[in-house]
């Protein structure tokens, strides 16, 4: 037995939730998972889960992290990240009110109040109302407060995921400033809450700064685990709790990826590519880059809000006999999904997929749809998955070259790709070929975990800086070199067909779009 302090990691994804124990090496000792079951959808396009199941499974996965540890002293520190734009309102007792709202929800407001004065003369000059009003029906404030008046009137604090499990760890009502990933009032170069005279509070009429809670940068603390939420999680009372980030933001730091040159790929239910810098950098007017797990460090990030989502779709739609023969013969989806893949040439059969099956809010924007094009006699079920895949790529592709074009190309010189889709040796290889450039798997597998670690050992003083802390928690991962060939016939379909292909589908989607909202009016 050693005395070597460990840190307990909890992850909470959309999907499932991980309790994971790393040393100060990175190496990942304990992990305990538990699955999360699809959200419910009590009307079209609604995401929400029961707010207190969301605490009963992260206790499930402590106890069974803490359970299998001899002494759980050990772990001097306890670290949570968690998907993001998740909120949840609570009453004066933290009871939460209603459930939770999770990110993929498409609940929208569309009469909130315009804002005026000086701040809305300032913004109409400035070009950007439609991504006000976006942001103004994005914002489940706005929603809860036209739509359940009654219940917005009991709400004492608006709480994001991670600030609520925060709060039921610690009795605290503090999160970190790197998890404010949502349609709050949020000063993205500051990371603080904005300013009294901010466009964001005129934005968000309703919401209130009390009801906020109290932001710390990552790597302080929150908090110590009181009593209560020891007995529910297994874990010590008094262990402190240390603000980490969204879980994007400490994939990238459990990657290695959150210093300068390196570009991270996630390969989750949303699939995104993020780039850390040090300097506070828009990609466009009023798109702020994200708050790091690093204090002093931003990420430029493009999504795919569907990335790897679509790979469930497909399963789902597509995907019976991959799923008989998984259980059948006992072996992963995973592994008959890339014999599937293999089974379709590059280009999928003249296939081609616009991958935004959600909307955005600029590129993609919000009449965007997902698109299968040039189906043919001879495509099959193998040109569809893998024209699915393709397309999540090729708009991953553009993502960072948006991003290189903004910080300079040239500091962008490598790239690690994290998350489920990343453990398909297919899939790594295909991204490799699509971008034309060698590409690293992270070494962890649960880069996210590791990143709220790194965090936890940091703040408690383990390490000097977050450099020195990645150097001894990350490793370098399999590099998967571009097949020359492949890439070039990539590189025409990329140029010729899949960059010309949304703005050539826009004007129908818009089409789309107008009578989606002349039906929601009868």
């Amino acid at each position: 037995m050693t005395d070597e302090p460990l840190f307990l990691a909890i992850d909470f994804g959309t999907q499932s939730v991980r309790a994971i124990v790393f040393d100060l090496h990175g190496a990942s000792l304990v992990r305990a998972a538990v699955p999360i079951p699809a959200p419910r959808s009590p009307e079209k396009g609604w995401a929400e889960q029961d707010a207190e199941k969301l605490w009963q499974w992260l206790c499930e996965a402590c106890r069974k992290a803490s359970s299998e540890l001899d002494d759980a002293t050990r772990i001097k520190a306890v670290a949570v990240t968690t998907m993001r734009a998740t909120v949840i309102p609570v009453d004066a007792s933290g009871d939460a009110l209603r459930p939770a709202i999770l990110w993929p929800d498409q609940r929208r407001t569309k009469s909130a109040p315009p804002i005026g004065g000086l701040n809305g003369l300032l913004l109409r000059i400035a070009g950007v109302s439609n991504t006000i009003r976006f942001f103004q029906s994005e914002a489940e404030a706005n929603w809860l407060a036209i739509h359940e008046p009654d219940l917005w009137h009991k709400t004492s604090r608006f709480l994001l995921l991670s600030g609520y499990f925060n709060f039921r760890l610690t009795g605290e009502y503090r999160d970190s400033a790197s998890s404010q990933i949502a349609f709050v009032p949020f000063d993205f170069r500051r990371k603080r809450w904005a300013s009294k005279n901010s466009w964001k509070w005129q934005a968000l009429p309703w919401l209130r700064r009390e009801q906020l809670p109290e932001l710390v940068m990552p790597g302080d603390t929150t908090g110590s685990i009181t009593t209560k939420a020891a007995a529910e999680t297994g874990l010590v009372a008094g262990t402190p709790v240390i603000a980490a980030a969204a879980d994007k933001a400490c994939e990238v730091l459990g990657a290695g990826g959150g210093h300068r040159g390196t570009a991270c790929l996630s390969y989750g239910t949303a699939a995104t590519v993020n780039v850390s810098c040090n300097r506070y950098r828009e990609i466009a007017p009023f798109i702020p880059p994200y708050p790091a797990a690093q204090p002093d460090r931003w990420n430029l990030e493009k999504q795919v809000s569907q990335g790897f989502w679509l790979v469930d779709w497909f399963k789902k739609e597509f995907g019976q006999p991959e799923l008989e023969q998984a259980r059948s013969q006992s072996v992963s989806t995973e592994s008959l999904l890339d014999q599937l893949l293999d089974a379709s040439a590059p280009g999928a059969g003249g296939l081609m997929s616009q991958p935004f099956w959600a909307p955005g809010l600029r590129s993609p924007g919000p009449e965007a749809r997902g698109a299968i094009i040039g189906l043919n006699p001879s495509s099959n079920r193998a040109d569809i998955y893998r024209a699915l895949l393709e397309g999540i790529l090729y708009a991953l592709r553009q993502g960072l070259e948006q991003i290189g074009k903004r910080l300079g190309a040239s500091e962008i010189d490598n790239i690690t790709v994290t998350g489920g889709g990343a453990g398909s040796d297919a899939v790594m290889q295909l991204t490799a070929n699509i971008f034309g450039r060698p590409v690293s798997r992270a070494a962890a597998s649960e880069a996210s975990a590791l990143g709220s670690a790194i965090n936890a050992a940091v703040g408690l003083g383990y390490f000097a800086d977050y450099k020195e802390a990645i150097e001894a928690m990350t490793l370098p991962g399999q590099l998967f070199n571009p097949d020359p060939e492949l890439s070039q016939q990539y590189e025409t379909l990329y140029q010729n067909l899949y960059l010309p292909l949304y703005s050539n589908l826009k004007p129908i989607f818009e089409s789309f779009q107008q009578q989606n909202d002349h039906d929601n009016l009868f």
